[in-house]
């Protein structure tokens, strides 16, 4: 027993050490939501070995299905399971802080400047063009394995290219579950590692039921306050309950609480969609550079933590719940269906829009290949390969 303990303390870290690492992520997971995913992998699983290759691949899938920033969550739930309730708000706070104060202080000074066009940025998005590549890669090779599995991702990925979308992207892992259950029931994998340590169930159900009372009584505390900090608080927090798919399906709800309201005009609206795309982390603090323009850094600091907080909310809750239910052989079987899915989600991805997006030439995909080389082959860390595709689009946009 002893023995077991002294493994579980070695096993779990500090706060600081989980807000240094989800920090220096944040300064360099340039790319959108899929990318972001791809670093977690590398950072998390390759390099610090936090969590296993499955552990990561059942919190992925479990985070496709709630609203919010699907990468954000995803990098709340491991700082939860390295160091507790307050390693999930190191996690968040250092994955988000790089952005929300970049795009802040951009709010503040550069209302109508556009970073379309900049080399740099074209060689950041052939950055996330490796970084998923090699994600997709790595977890084929543990869950796409066998004739089943690989058919699964393969029908997966077709189908999240030719029926896109987020309530087609949840039915997909929803088929490839039913497909699991019945396929793989006889050969469940092993028992998987717990995933929500020190967190009472009670405690986690508060959460769930903060979620929903927010979500109700905040319009209400809104119309009969009057309040503008309340008004804000309450359309922050709606965005972040209700959008699935990531941030990009977040701005048209942002744009009709923000503009009509006089927040925002349309063209810092757009500007600061702009600036979003040009900095590292989720594409969620926009939130920030909103909040910013229209009523300084406590409207940031209002907007930012109100986006998140469902996501917060959500997730802390559930884990304890799903990790009872993730033991369980037949749903063990489930997620090897799930899996399998999902590595053929990210597939698709890595062609519409990461592949898209990124490469536009010859000349392009060389960069690609390269950034790939580094993490696969000479084995560099992320912000090595974000640094050197930077130069190489920098370099790149001024001999073409």
């Amino acid at each position: 027993m002893n023995q077991k303990n002294g493994k579980e303390r070695k096993r779990k870290g500090s706060v600081w050490e989980v807000w240094k690492t989800a920090a220096r992520l944040g300064l360099t997971s340039f790319g959108g939501p899929i990318a972001h995913l791809g670093y977690f992998r590398e950072e998390y699983v390759n390099r610090r070995k936090w969590i296993d290759e499955k552990t990561y691949a059942d919190l992925v899938a479990l985070c496709q299905f709630l609203p919010g920033p699907a990468s954000s969550q995803v990098g709340m739930a491991i700082g939860f399971i390295r160091a507790g309730f307050w390693g999930a708000i190191a996690a968040w706070a250092g994955f988000t802080l790089p952005s929300a104060v970049a795009l802040a202080a951009f709010a503040s000074l550069f209302k109508e400047f556009s970073f379309r066009g900049t080399g740099w940025i074209h060689g950041l998005l052939v950055a996330a063009v490796a970084v998923v590549a090699h994600a997709v890669w790595g977890m084929a090779k543990n869950f796409a394995t066998g004739r089943s599995r690989a058919t699964i991702a393969i029908t997966a990925a077709i189908l999240a290219l030719t029926i896109p979308g987020v309530l087609s992207q949840a039915g997909i892992i929803l088929g490839a579950g039913i497909a699991g259950w019945f396929l793989f029931r006889k050969a469940p994998d092993a028992k998987p590692a717990p995933v929500s340590p020190s967190f009472h169930k009670r405690a986690a159900a508060v959460l769930l039921i903060l979620f929903f009372l927010l979500f109700g009584l905040l319009p209400a505390v809104r119309h009969y306050t009057g309040s503008h900090w309340i008004a804000l608080f309450d359309s922050f927090y709606r965005a972040g309950a209700l959008v699935f798919g990531g941030g990009h399906v977040v701005l048209p709800l942002l744009q009709a609480e923000v503009v009509p309201t006089g927040w925002l005009t349309a063209d810092q609206f757009l500007a600061g969609y702009g600036a979003a795309q040009a900095v590292p982390g989720p594409l969620f603090t926009f939130a920030s550079f909103i909040g910013m323009a229209s009523f300084g850094w406590q409207g940031a600091v209002t907007a930012t933590i109100a986006i998140f907080l469902p996501s917060f909310l959500l997730i802390i809750g559930i884990l304890p719940f799903w990790n009872r239910l993730r033991q369980h052989p037949r749903f063990q079987a489930a997620l090897n269906g799930i899996h399998a899915a999902v590595v053929g989600i990210l597939l698709a991805a890595l062609y519409d829009p990461v592949w898209t997006k990124a490469i536009n030439s010859p000349a392009d995909f060389c960069l690609a290949l390269a950034a790939f080389g580094l993490l696969a082959v000479w084995k560099r860390p992320p912000w090595i390969v974000v640094g050197f595709s930077a130069a190489g689009g920098a370099f790149l946009s001024l001999v073409s």
